[in-house]
């Protein structure tokens, strides 16, 4: 009786701790169709994902070229406008300085103080184009692109502010010559009183 008591217990034991789905299930079954196209896909993405970071590349590359090209256009435009003023400075100087030097009413001892004024501003444009040569014909020093374009851009504002002081010194001289003029008509004029 009591090896049935013990059969019985182990009967039950059994049942209770064997859960139920245990003897219906087997090993599992993989499908290598879904396992082969999940590395396909994983290859072609990996191929997809080199491809983007060559044209990340190649487009990083072309942006810092056209960047390149930017700033040598902007160092061309500056070096343009630079020789144009002061090609415009010169052309003042020669013209308008030579009416204001021939002037019966500019006196001897202001030839040489008007001429020294143009002579310096002559000088200083002189320097600064030969600067900009050396600066565009050497790398002494070791500017980039980008700080050679604000470079010249600088000059070129300076140019601009050559021209602008000649023109003023011009339209003063020429006042002062007009003034003269008119002085002049009216202490030489014939009274009829």
């Amino acid at each position: 009786m009591k090896r049935r008591i013990r059969t019985i217990v182990l009967a039950l034991s059994l049942t209770i701790l064997v859960p139920a789905g245990a003897a219906c299930q087997g090993l599992p079954v993989y499908d290598n169709t879904n396992f082969i196209s999940l590395a396909k896909s994983l290859i072609e993405s990996a191929k997809q994902t080199s491809q983007l970071l060559k044209t990340v590349s190649f487009l990083k590359e072309q942006k810092d070229r056209i960047e390149q090209v930017s700033n040598v256009i902007k160092q061309l435009n500056a070096v343009k406008e630079l020789y144009k003023n002061n090609q415009q400075l010169y052309n003042l100087i020669q013209d308008d300085l030579r009416k204001i030097l021939n002037s019966p009413h500019i006196r001897p001892e202001e030839v040489s103080r008007i001429s020294a004024s143009f002579d310096a501003i002559i000088e200083q444009s002189l320097e600064d184009l030969d600067f900009v040569s050396q600066i565009l014909s050497s790398n002494t020093l070791k500017m980039t692109d980008a700080e050679r374009a604000v470079f010249l851009k600088e000059k070129e504002d300076e140019s601009k502010e050559m021209v602008a002081e000649i023109t003023l010194k011009t339209k003063r001289y020429k006042e002062i010559i007009a003034f003269r003029d008119l002085q002049d008509r009216i202490n030489t004029r014939a009274t009829s009183y």
